[in-house]
């Protein structure tokens, strides 16, 4: 078996996978006082709790974008586990199929993200990832990272709205069937929400127009199924593109 963790700046995600699927997703908010004996009574508790058996992962490999966090996960893990995890970092990535721009400064798990891409399509992809950060990442066919694209994301545009002024409150994430809203709600579901409906088809169509390529468009991210008038617009979604690409590279780039 083997644990894939995805340290984001909203939640932790723990992937355990074995026999060719998904056997078990847990989630746990990245910004709380971790120690490393914290990180590890927890994940002991949760696995205990989830009942799926006796054997423990034997492989680790951990993408975070919150090193404040990270070094707790780690060790946190590494005891309950009795092995050494693989961090995702610019010493692993010249092992892995595609050219990274900025290896200094790119997000790990856009990195994951880019070598989920290209293993699953070989061809012009455009990795649409609805976190934290709304972020656009184009990988060629040849398997080239050509650049990236970073907004606020959904919650961070909503909470933004919410702690900087002084009558608006924060919103469910629902999606409004009108362009205008009728109440304080509706008004700002309707303008953050098709706001970003209208941001995401201008860039897609802007990359599609400044590479002249005939582009896949995939979706990822918690948030990703929440803008339903995008759903055309997307060739695959899949909220696990993040942990797919984390496990592809356990399984064929590492040791």
């Amino acid at each position: 078996m083997l644990l894939v963790v995805d340290i984001g700046n909203t939640d932790i995600v723990f992937g355990f996978y074995s026999e060719e699927e998904w056997k078990l997703i847990l989630r746990t908010p990245t910004h709380q006082p971790w120690t490393t004996l914290r990180m590890e009574n927890w994940i002991r508790q949760a696995w205990l709790e989830k009942n799926i058996g006796s054997l423990k992962p034997q492989k680790l490999i951990i993408s975070s974008v919150v090193p404040s966090v990270s070094f707790h996960v780690q060790k946190g893990l590494e005891n309950w586990l009795g092995i050494s995890a693989k961090i995702m970092s610019p010493k692993l990535y010249q092992n892995f199929p595609i050219e990274i721009i900025s290896p200094e400064e790119i997000g790990s798990d856009l990195v994951a993200n880019t070598v989920y891409a290209h293993h699953a399509y070989h061809s012009d992809v455009l990795i649409v990832d609805f976190g934290t950060a709304l972020t656009f990442t184009l990988v060629n066919a040849q398997g080239k990272m050509e650049g990236v694209s970073i907004a606020p994301g959904l919650k961070t545009a909503v909470k933004s709205l919410f702690s900087q002024t002084a009558q608006l409150p924060e919103v469910p994430l629902e999606m409004p069937h009108s362009a205008l809203g009728f109440d304080t709600v509706s008004a700002i579901q309707s303008g953050i929400l098709w706001g970003y409906v209208g941001m995401v088809k201008e860039m897609i169509h802007r990359v599609k127009a400044e590479k002249g390529l005939q582009v896949k468009v995939l979706a990822t991210g918690g948030l990703s199924s929440i803008l339903t008038p995008l759903e055309s617009y997307f060739d695959e979604v899949n909220k696990l593109i993040t942990l797919e690409g984390l496990r592809l590279i356990s399984e064929n780039y590492l040791d």
